[in-house]
Parts: structure tokens; C-alpha cells; sequence
């Protein structure tokens, strides 16, 4: 689904272009979670960014936006969404791309030095933990938001197929309805105005893609595969999922790129 992680890159890049008011950002993620709380990972990175670290009581987002605006005024977020086998954006080995990939998503700020990956800790409540990124990596590949939009209406012909050849909606007859209830139940994300078009189509679009690999994922009740179509099912989904994760990248760095000019226009 769309993440928060992708929910905090585009509200807080537009609050640092100045484009939306730290209130907003914070009012943003609510659909995410009732409370979302803020701790570094460890005490180097507590001293960094003047956040609390282990073995303290956590602090608040408008504390880590805070933190965000003392390191790096007229930054950026960037989201990251890796998979195993597929690290696209993250800066290197180290704390946070373990973490990020572990929940499949996170957040970096880039000219901060710190990157941030929320986690469920209990009922209602996220975490972002902190974590220091002193070298954010290489510049991550831009992808054509048109040629991603291109890319995922094919993988929904796929994922259509998928869902015929492994025999889903044979074996669970009402496998559209569930996933039409599985994007009812999903947080509805809010963006900022002047958010573009196109990149708030291709993020709905991604979730209904992926709405679709959830139900070609899941096993009919009482049902098992064997060993050579759960891997056969697996390697049908693996490239759109893929174009899932792609798609959103490209349509989170569209926004923040619009957004961020929005300002750049104003300053001029």
C-alpha cells in the first residue's frame, strides 16, 4: 500500500520548501497510525541529531522535523522501498538499509545525514527509529513517472492474468470482492495541494496493483500449494511487484520535485 513512509517524504519535503505548515505533515500520518512516536538507534546518533536514544523516553515527530530543520534547512525526504533482492535507493550496508528492508520501507533525508524507518510497537503506535546515514549513496536511478505508469498498467494486465493461471479466483470465488474490501480497509493517504496529477494516479493505481498480488499471494481457505507452485506463484509475482515498488519511488520523487519547485518558483 502507500506507505507512511512515502506519506512523510512528500509532506516533509514540502514543509521544508515551505509549502506546508509542520501541523499539516503531522496531521498527514494520523491515518497511519493514533500515535506515532521518534527514537534513535543509538547514542551517536542521539548526539547528532539532538533526538533521544536508547534507554530514553521517546519524543515526538515535531521533534524529528525539528531535528530535520537544525541539519539541513532546504533538504529533502527521500523514500526508500526495498525487497530482498532489490536494494534500489538504499546508501550502503549499515543500520538503516537493514532496517528499511526488513519493514520495506523508510525514510532518508539526504543533506541531514540521518534516515528514519517506522515500525508497529504496540496497538496504534509507530515508532521512527533514527538512524545516522553519514553517506547517503548514489544518486538513485530516475524512472520516467510516465514510463512507470507505462510499466504498471502492463503488470496489471499480468497480475489479471497471474490471478487466471494460478488459479485464484477458481479456487476462492470471491477473491474480487476481497480485494475490493482489502482497498477499502487501506489508510487513506493524504497529499498536500499542488501534489501532481499524474504521480497521485500511479500511487492509486499501485495500490490496487498490489491489492492484487495480496490475493494471488494467499492460499484458498484450507488449501496448500505444493512446493513447485508455491515457487512457480512466487516467480509469477516477483516482476510486479517490482513495478509496484518502482511506480511509487517514481511517483513520491515526482512530487517532492514539483513540490520542492513550487518553491524554488516563488524564491525567483
Amino acid at each position: 500500500m502507500s506507505s507512511a513512509s512515502a506519506t512523510l517524504a512528500v509532506w516533509a519535503s514540502a514543509w521544508l520548501a515551505g509549502v506546508a505548515a509542520p501541523d499539516d505533515v503531522l496531521d498527514a500520518l494520523a491515518p497511519w497510525s493514533e500515535a506515532h512516536d521518534v527514537l534513535a538507534d543509538d547514542d551517536g546518533t542521539a548526539a547528532l541529531t539532538e533526538l533521544p536514544g536508547p534507554g530514553s523516553a521517546p519524543t515526538s515527530t515535531a521533534m524529528l522535523l525539528a531535528a530535520v530543520r537544525r541539519a539541513a534547512p532546504r533538504g529533502h525526504a527521500r523514500v526508500v522501498l526495498p525487497a530482498a533482492g532489490d536494494v534500489r535507493g538504499l546508501p550502503g550496508p549499515g543500520r538503516f538499509s537493514r532496517e528499511a528492508t526488513t519493514a520495506g520501507e523508510g525514510v532518508l533525508f539526504p543533506e541531514a545525514g540521518f534516515g528514519v524507518v517506522p515500525s508497529p510497537i504496540a496497538d496504534g503506535v509507530v515508532r521512527w527509529t533514527v538512524h545516522a546515514v553519514p553517506e547517503p549513496g548514489p544518486v538513485p536511478e530516475y524512472v520516467p513517472l510516465n514510463d512507470a505508469e507505462r510499466e504498471l498498467r502492463a503488470q496489471v494486465r499480468n497480475a489479471a492474468a497471474a490471478l487466471t493461471d494460478l488459479n485464484v479466483a477458481r479456487h476462492r470465488p470471491g477473491v474480487r470482492e476481497e480485494i475490493a474490501a482489502s482497498l477499502r480497509s487501506r489508510p487513506r493517504a493524504l497529499w498536500p495541494d499542488g501534489m501532481p496529477p499524474q504521480a497521485l494516479r500511479v500511487l492509486q493505481q499501485a495500490d490496487e496493483v498490489d491489492a492484487i498480488l495480496a490475493a494471488a499471494a494467499g492460499d484458498e481457505p484450507g488449501g496448500a500449494l505444493s512446493a513447485s507452485a508455491a515457487v512457480a506463484r512466487s516467480d509469477a509475482l516477483r516482476p510486479i511487484a517490482t513495478a509496484v515498488r518502482v511506480a511509487r519511488r517514481a511517483a513520491v520523487a515526482e512530487a517532492v520535485r514539483v513540490l520542492v519547485s513550487v518553491r524554488s518558483e516563488h524564491r525567483n
